[in-house]
């Protein structure tokens, strides 16, 4: 599989602060954490599309559908388990409708995304067994947080770069 080109959402610095107590929690229980990834992208994210190549025109749509909403307001609600043997754990987001709809056009602008819809949620854990999901719902609880999501970004990842959007 190709690397995937990424346009994301981030949380301002409240928001990060909660995703990491919750990728520490994770680590101090001795279960797959996000704070375990070492790459260059690893921060708080939302991602909206990831595919193989993103358009100029995409990107430009990107800035026009997304970064007028901006700050977006998240709301948590409950985890979320994707995944087969090995599940990822996420926080479900609740947004507007109007980020929905924003998002989906996004998407239809985009060729061969990663996935076929959008799911709002922001990593916590991949790879955790299924075998130890109960214990990674007991650590991160079911605290509902509100999230500023205040900027868009662009992972590049054929040219290794990280671009915030203005």
């Amino acid at each position: 599989m190709p690397r995937l080109h990424a346009l994301e959402l981030v949380p301002d610095e409240a928001g990060r602060e909660s995703v990491l107590r919750d990728w520490q929690a994770l680590r101090d229980a001795g279960l797959p954490s996000q704070l375990d990834h070492k790459g260059m992208t690893n921060t708080p994210h939302v991602t909206l599309v990831a595919a193989p190549a993103l358009s100029e025109h995409a990107l430009d749509q990107a800035r026009d559908l997304l970064g007028a909403l901006l700050p977006v307001r998240a709301r948590t609600s409950g985890l979320l388990l994707l995944g087969g043997p090995r599940v990822t754990v996420a926080r479900a987001l609740d947004v507007d409708d109007e980020v929905v709809h924003a998002v989906l056009r996004l998407r239809a602008l985009v060729d061969g995304p990663q996935h076929d819809s959008w799911l709002p949620h922001i990593s916590l854990g991949r790879r955790v067994p299924r075998a130890e999901v109960g214990r990674a719902i007991e650590v991160l609880g079911h605290r509902d947080v509100e999230l500023s999501l205040t900027g868009l970004r662009r992972w590049d990842p054929d040219n290794g770069t990280v671009t915030p959007f203005p």
